[in-house]
């Protein structure tokens, strides 16, 4: 087992670090090493013990405690943030570039400037990149990311009444596909089965396992079935339930268990 801290950022999101002896409190603001550079978080699991086989790659440490002259850092590279993006879709549109930035992100210690947008196609952004780093004199990443990422982003709600899976709990965004809904026997209408960024809701997988399995044995629609009424052919699948629904000749349609 290993002993780890959860800290969250802008989007959320808890991701696991060394708290390198640190004692930490929920909500207690850190300067904490990632990927991208120094970050400025908020604890959210104070310490945990999880398996070590859970943790996929070597753990990134909390540096400290933040402080004041911290929070204002923090402060400034939002506000700073906000108006580079704004700057950069203003010279997006003068290269007419097709892209439409998202967000902007400086990393605590202000070494990089990193910019999201949506576009739909590859862009050319090599010299949008040199003009922004003539501006800020810093490290440039442009960031192109799909729908999903930014339903992910944004939030929301589902036709479920809860919080969007992408947004609450969803690590990795699996791929889904039309024959998930086919497989769990689901109308096939865009707005029953379509998410809020407009593709496949991410929960038709969660099933698709059992509805698979349960399937296995079952006969298909259009097969012959004898009943205690006559034979009879299945025009519907309760898969779950493992029942079929059978039309009969001069008796109707009558539901049947799966022998």
């Amino acid at each position: 087992m290993k002993e780890v801290t959860g800290i969250s950022f802008e989007e959320g999101k808890i991701y696991y670090f060394n708290p390198d002896g640190h004692k930490l409190k929920e909500n207690v603001t850190v300067i904490v090493e990632t990927e991208q550079g120094l970050q400025f978080g908020t604890v959210k699991i104070p310490l945990i013990a999880i398996p070590e086989s859970k943790i996929k790659s070597k753990l990134k440490n909390v540096i400290r405690v933040s402080t004041k002259k911290d929070y204002s850092q923090y402060k400034k590279n939002k506000k700073d943030a906000e108006i580079a993006k704004n700057k950069c879709q203003e010279i997006a549109d003068i290269q007419e570039l097709n892209m439409k930035i998202i967000d902007a992100s400086y990393t605590f210690d202000r070494d990089k400037l990193i910019f999201r947008f949506l576009a739909d196609n590859r862009v050319d952004f090599r010299d949008l990149a040199k003009e922004l780093a003539k501006i800020y004199k810093v490290r440039i990443e442009l960031r192109q990311i799909g729908v999903r990422d930014k339903a992910k982003e944004v939030g929301g709600y589902g036709p479920c009444g809860r919080k969007l899976c992408c947004a609450s709990f969803l690590k990795d965004l699996d791929t889904v596909s039309i024959n998930m809904a086919k497989n769990q026997n689901i109308a096939l209408n865009p707005t029953k089965i379509n998410g809020a960024c407009g593709r496949l809701m991410c929960c038709l997988k969660y099933e698709d396992d059992t509805y698979t399995e349960c399937r296995l044995k079952m006969k298909k629609i259009g097969d012959k079935i004898k009943t205690e009424h006559g034979e009879g052919t299945i025009q519907g699948l309760d898969i779950l339930r493992q029942k079929y629904k059978v039309e009969i000749p001069e008796y109707g349609i009558v539901e049947v268990d799966k022998k």
